[in-house]
């Protein structure tokens, strides 16, 4: 699907959008359109980046801390006070307030809001989703105690292009990640995966607190440069360097940048100063056997939604 032009954004922006199901997502819904309600607005004439945070598997604590911390990090060294969604299917007593579903109708509203709030001409979104990916490149979006969900490619595309966000910066934290790029490709896109298609990512479980890519490019990465290719060719080096040290299969992440979204992203950059970097606020625990520890599970597979 073509993105939409400035004149047809505001049409596009209302998509069909799935009925909540019970009374948490209810709650949930209501979190989030207060969420979106409070967002700072635009800034005319001045590049705004908008921040959507997407932890989707809530059985995890490791993926909670990364859109977490991409939040402060945001808010504090990247501009974006006020300017942020956060999204995490964890249970309200691991988190530090109430926060809305990741979803797939969350993740629909939380786009069209932002791309409400956004000029398209001028601003542009960070999406960062953190969680397992299947084999067959789909998105587990996951709730303790429910039955999973999956987001596919296509699903991601059409919720970003109904949207009517033109400057995307969409970074998948998943195994298999990479399969996400022929449907997100994009000259307005910067697209960074974990993860070849045909390979895993490591870091996941609760014997860790943050997933290899997490720690290398939203870590250590942003807080060396903010220049987000910069940082994934950083982090690339030091997973490759951590895996190879470990024995492990390389992940090898994947980086697909269109020809205009370079411009942009160093127009944003120019147009303020950055804040300190940020130190991670969740600690290491006690290494456990090396050899049981952080490798992906077995995902279900859904071949109608694969590429």
């Amino acid at each position: 699907m073509a993105l939409a032009a400035a004149g047809q954004a505001k049409s596009l922006r209302k998509p069909d959008l799935p009925p909540v199901e019970d009374r948490s997502e209810e709650r949930s819904a209501a979190l989030l359109e207060r969420d979106i309600a409070a967002l700072a607005p635009q800034r005319p004439g001045h590049r705004d980046l908008y921040v959507l945070a997407v932890a989707g598997d809530g059985t995890e604590q490791v993926f909670r801390n990364e859109v977490l911390h991409l939040e402060n990090l945001a808010t504090r060294r990247l501009d974006a006070a006020g300017r942020v969604l956060v999204l995490a299917n964890h249970p309200p007593d691991s988190l530090q307030r109430p926060l809305p579903l990741a979803g797939p109708g969350n993740l629909q509203r939380a786009l069209a809001g932002l791309g409400e709030a956004m000029d398209p001409d001028e601003d542009l979104l960070l999406l960062y989703l953190t969680s397992h990916g299947t084999e067959d490149h789909q998105f587990l979006l996951r709730r303790p105690e429910r039955a999973d969900r999956l987001l596919t490619p296509r699903e991601l595309r059409k919720a970003l292009d109904a949207a009517g966000i033109r400057h995307r910066v969409v970074v998948i934290s998943a195994c298999y990640s990479g399969g996400f790029a022929r449907a997100l490709e994009d000259p307005d896109t910067l697209l960074l995966m974990a993860a070849r298609r045909d390979r895993p990512s490591f870091g996941c479980g609760n014997d860790s607190v943050a997933t290899y890519f997490g720690r290398a490019w939203l870590v250590d990465g942003l807080n060396a440069t903010l220049d987000f290719v910069a940082a994934f060719a950083q982090a690339k080096r030091a997973i490759e360097k951590r895996e190879t040290a470990e024995g492990r299969l390389p992940s090898q992440p994947q980086l697909r940048q269109g020809e205009r979204i370079g411009a942009t992203l160093a127009a944003w950059r120019a147009g303020f100063t950055p804040g300190p970097p940020l130190p991670y606020p969740y600690a290491e625990p006690e290494p456990a056997d090396a050899n049981e520890k952080l490798i992906p599970p077995r995902l279900p597979v859904d071949k109608s939604g694969s590429r």
